[in-house]
């Protein structure tokens, strides 16, 4: 192994997790990543904190430098490189170098494809204002901050009500901003059941934020300098000094369909379990790539921070010479807005009955401490199970602080396949500054029962 040449195309989580794990297995084997932007192994989940002003500087979101990585490990990070073509006849890739303009080919014997998600943007009028962001890259949150330094805008639309507009509708909302969150659907947060999203709308809505669902964009009003002046929907007219797309995100995949290899949900490309690809000696890892649903046992789509770095370390094993397997994801995630937590885990209600489950779902109210300890506020959990089997096959919770990380509980449970009844059977940790005496995941499920 030590002979075979490594390149990856993309330097952030799944790219660089996997060239390290490599590298420590293979202290002498050539590495090379070529990175199109300037910044490696950041953490993009952190730029709303940055925009916020929670987190100083920008340098503070990138766990290892180009530098780090060139001086330390002995792996040669080309940042401002993009990879134009894939040849897999003859394993080389075609890079330009986009600080000279030179483009010259690079030779391969193994090759990982870890080229992320880019931001989804709408093909409207006016979305190229200045002062419109939609963030992916780290880049693209530094150059938001700066622009708000620079043009202190008071005003800011969001278009989105999922992961990124929650969370900077908190983070413009923490500059003393007034901020609107539009979104087309009936509810923010779509990966949520209706009942769980609209008690997230209401805090959102009791914490100042204007709130309009059901709305489309229809185009952004430029001024005379071609900064945005205006969001228009179908609706309405709102004015905007700043606006942000949460739209979701799409798989950086053109470059290995035009290299043939396979794409499969969403246009993501095709993995197996090893994270290798339908061309021998390719392989893919994070948010380009798809991953295995445990519950609904399909491929699905899930661009998360955690799934990417799991998709790298199992990468690097492989290529390697080693023998992992990536068993799948259940779409664990977590957010907050202000106090607010947000988690979900599984399959929504609304996701087993379009999967055709004959399921059972309940929801429950409770303190998220002891009712007497001061400190408590209340939760909401929300359980859905197999109706014959018993298996739980979801969880959601809303509530506030301490009530959100309690979805590890229902995703561990899941994750080994336990019912209603072994969930209420389990031994939890109980105090009174920590939880009832009845943990709320488990009167949610004994309230299912």
């Amino acid at each position: 192994m030590e002979s075979r040449k490594l390149v990856i195309i993309g330097g952030d989580a799944a790219g660089m997790g996997a060239a390290s794990k490599v590298r420590r297995e293979h202290p002498e084997r050539e590495i090379v990543v070529f990175e199109r932007g300037n910044h490696t192994s950041y953490a993009a989940c952190g730029m709303p904190y940055y925009i916020a002003g929670q987190v100083e500087s920008s340098e503070e979101l990138v766990a290892r430098s180009p530098g780090v990585f060139r001086e330390k490990q002995n792996i040669d990070v080309r940042i401002r490189h993009e990879v134009l073509d894939i040849d897999p006849g003859s394993k080389r890739v075609k890079v330009r170098n986009l600080s000279k303009g030179e483009e010259f080919w690079e030779d391969w014997d193994d090759l990982l494809i870890a080229t992320g998600a880019s931001a989804i943007l709408p093909d409207l009028p006016g979305v190229d204002a200045a002062g419109v962001f939609a963030l992916s890259t780290l880049q693209t949150g530094i150059d938001a901050f700066e622009d708000m330094q620079t043009h202190k805008p008071s005003k800011a639309v969001i278009i989105g009500g999922g992961y990124i507009g929650i969370e900077m509708a908190e983070a413009l909302l923490a500059r003393g901003m007034e901020v609107t969150v539009v979104d087309m659907a009936d509810q923010v947060m779509s990966t949520m059941d209706k009942d769980m999203a609209d008690r997230i709308a209401e805090v959102m809505e009791k914490d100042g934020i204007h709130l309009y669902l059901k709305e489309k964009l229809r185009q952004v009003d430029k001024d005379t300098q071609g900064r945005v002046a205006s969001v228009v929907t179908d609706k309405q007219t709102l004015k905007a000094d700043v606006v942000f797309l949460g739209m979701g995100v799409k798989p950086n995949s053109g470059l290995a369909a035009r290299a043939g290899v396979k794409l499969g949900v969403r246009d993501a490309i095709r993995v197996n379990k090893s994270l290798q690809t339908s061309v021998p000696h390719v392989w893919a890892a994070g948010d380009c790539a798809e991953s295995y649903h445990l519950v609904k046992s399909e491929q699905a789509y899930v661009p998360l921070g955690t799934v990417a770095n799991k998709h790298a370390l199992v990468a690097g094993i492989n290529i390697s010479g080693g023998q992992a397997r990536f068993p799948g994801v259940l779409g664990t995630a977590i957010t907050k807005f202000n106090q607010l937590e947000i988690a979900r885990t599984g399959l929504s209600e609304k996701e087993a009955e379009e999967l055709g489950i004959n399921f059972i779902a309940n929801t429950i109210d409770s303190p998220t401490l002891s009712g007497y300890f001061p400190g408590t506020g209340k939760m909401t959990v929300k359980l859905v199970a197999h109706k014959d089997t018993g298996r739980l096959l979801g969880g959601q919770i809303v509530g506030m602080q301490t009530a959100g990380k309690r979805i590890d509980t229902i995703a561990a449970a899941i994750t080994a396949g336990l019912t209603v009844q072994q969930l209420v059977d389990m031994d939890l940790a109980y105090a009174p500054p920590f939880s009832p005496v009845w943990d709320p995941v488990q009167t949610a499920a004994r309230t299912l029962l």
